[in-house]
């Protein structure tokens, strides 16, 4: 193998590894100016867009054990990779597309297993994962805090009322 090749897919290997996840998406219509954005926003969530050869991308994917995903390698393509939160990367994206209508996602792989875009969208719209986190929190405490409820109101229906205490003289 050539040393240029080699490189590129090295390189897109080390974009690969960055994450957990990988976005492909189609960047046909995005501009400088919109992908310049795009990348302005993606460094939030410590996220990078990376524009790809298919070829390399499919050498480096297999390289790394992801899975197969070879008929979403139509066109030009960019991955989209790094950061934790893939689902905030998911709504940076979702809501790009609804602004721009430029960036069409391809497919993803969270945790080496195939994501269709239509997934990802709803991924994007879950609430953040704080909230997310609040609200198991909080089903776990009213339930508790009502399991406490119904065992204190069995304990009193079954002890007879303490008589009320004389004052002494």
């Amino acid at each position: 193998m050539r040393a240029e090749k080699q490189y590129l897919i090295s390189e897109v290997e080390t974009h690969l590894k960055k994450s957990d996840y990988v976005i492909l998406a189609n960047f046909t219509k995005v501009t400088v100016a919109d992908t310049a954005e795009l990348r302005k926003r993606l460094a939030a969530e410590k996220a990078e867009f990376h524009v790809v050869k298919n070829s390399s991308l499919r050498v480096a994917a297999k390289a790394l054990g992801l899975p197969e995903f070879e008929a979403s390698l139509a066109g030009p393509t960019a991955v989209i990779v790094g950061g934790r939160n893939s689902a905030g990367v998911a709504k940076i994206l979702k809501k790009f597309f609804e602004e721009k209508q430029k960036l069409q996602i391809k497919i993803g792989v969270i945790e080496k297993k195939l994501i269709t875009a239509a997934d990802l969208a709803k991924i994007a719209d879950l609430p953040p994962f704080d909230a997310l986190r609040a609200q198991f929190l909080s089903l776990l405490t009213s339930n508790a805090a009502a399991f406490v409820r119904l065992l204190d109101a069995r304990v009193k229906k079954e002890q007879p009322a303490a008589p009320a205490a004389q004052p002494a003289l």
